[in-house]
């Protein structure tokens, strides 16, 4: 059996014509180690700057698998990482390993790292589990700063705002980033600090369907008496960005990629300009790409709204894929 500094190895060298890309490009945070492609399914390896984010999803690492690793990092990276282990194998954890004193203030220090020369907040171990920044999503923020001068930008979900602070350093004249977390949003309030950005971007605090509902000019729906929210006026964008969770609940809806992706895409489509453009996602692994692009293409002609054109965005070569077939999947809706 092949051992994990070797596995870790291998992937480093599959990965040193991109890290040299990226490094020029001004990145400094991308995957190391993918497992479940890489020999070592459930394990994540990823650096943010000075930091490394190690992370086991089916079972916890030994103490000595981790000096094992600890030690490979340090070899290829050749410097002092702050390395960061969270075990997330147990169920409704967000981690479950303790950490040293030392160890527990680094993972709790804000730090940051930058991607295309764009700076975003790091930090290990926060309020929610996720990483504040998706490394898989580098290829989105991507093409959006490439893709929005002067144009105006929908951010739906917009969790720490990366691909909002992406479009606002790409030239976009207006970026509305909407997310139901007040400390997602604090966290891309700081991220617009750190990149020097001024008033061309805007962070709104609500639940995904009365704010898109709303801007879509479309009633909203509950069962019962809603809560209060944020009154918006029906307005269209130029890019809208869709990039829901698998699965959320709320007195205003259920977000469900399974069986529901056309509640979540209609509204978008609404919200979208003539000749607009929609970058949605899913990342539920079992859900089949063409059956998925099918049911956009379906939601869209029956809302009036059709595609002229689908382009297709898959993770960089940091998130190998087996077959070919990544667990996110990312379009670009070009509409008529």
């Amino acid at each position: 059996m092949t051992s994990l500094s070797n596995q870790i190895d291998s992937a480093y060298q599959r990965r040193s014509a991109l890290i040299k890309q990226l490094h020029q490009e001004g990145t400094d945070c991308y995957r190391l180690f993918h497992g479940v492609s890489e020999g070592s399914a459930g394990l994540t390896i990823d650096r943010y700057g000075q930091q490394v984010l190690i992370q086991s999803f089916h079972q916890g690492l030994l103490d000595e698998q981790i000096t094992e690793i600890k030690a490979q990092l340090i070899k290829q990276l050749g410097f002092e990482a702050d390395i960061i282990y969270n075990d997330r194998s147990g169920k409704n954890s967000r981690y479950s390993n303790s950490l040293d004193k030392a160890s527990a203030m680094l993972a709790a220090t804000p730090t940051t790292c930058s991607e295309l020369g764009i700076h975003y907040r790091i930090q290990a171990r926060h309020q929610g589990s996720d990483p504040l920044l998706f490394l898989d999503f580098r290829v989105a923020r991507r093409w959006i700063k490439a893709n929005v001068k002067n144009l105006s930008v929908l951010n739906t979900f917009s969790y720490t705002c990366g691909i909002g602070i992406a479009a606002a350093i790409g030239g976009a004249k207006q970026v509305t980033n909407i997310d139901f977390a007040t400390a997602a949003l604090d966290y891309g309030k700081e991220n617009q600090k750190l990149n020097n950005l001024d008033d061309n971007i805007t962070f709104i605090k609500s639940d995904f369907f009365p704010a898109i509902r709303q801007l879509a000019g479309l009633p909203i729906k509950t069962r019962n008496k809603p809560p209060p929210y944020q009154r918006l006026p029906k307005q269209q964008f130029d890019i809208v960005v869709l990039d829901p969770p698998r699965w959320a609940k709320s007195p205003f809806g259920t977000v469900d990629l399974i069986r529901d992706y056309p509640s979540l895409l209609k509204p978008c489509l609404l919200a979208s300009k003539e000749n607009g453009r929609i970058l949605c996602t899913n990342n539920v692994s079992k859900i089949d790409v063409d059956d998925w692009l099918d049911i956009i293409k379906r939601c869209a002609e029956k809302a009036g709204r059709p595609i002229k054109q689908l382009e297709r965005l898959k993770p960089e070569d940091d998130f190998p894929s087996h077959d070919n077939r990544p667990p996110l999947k990312i379009a670009v809706l070009h509409l008529a």
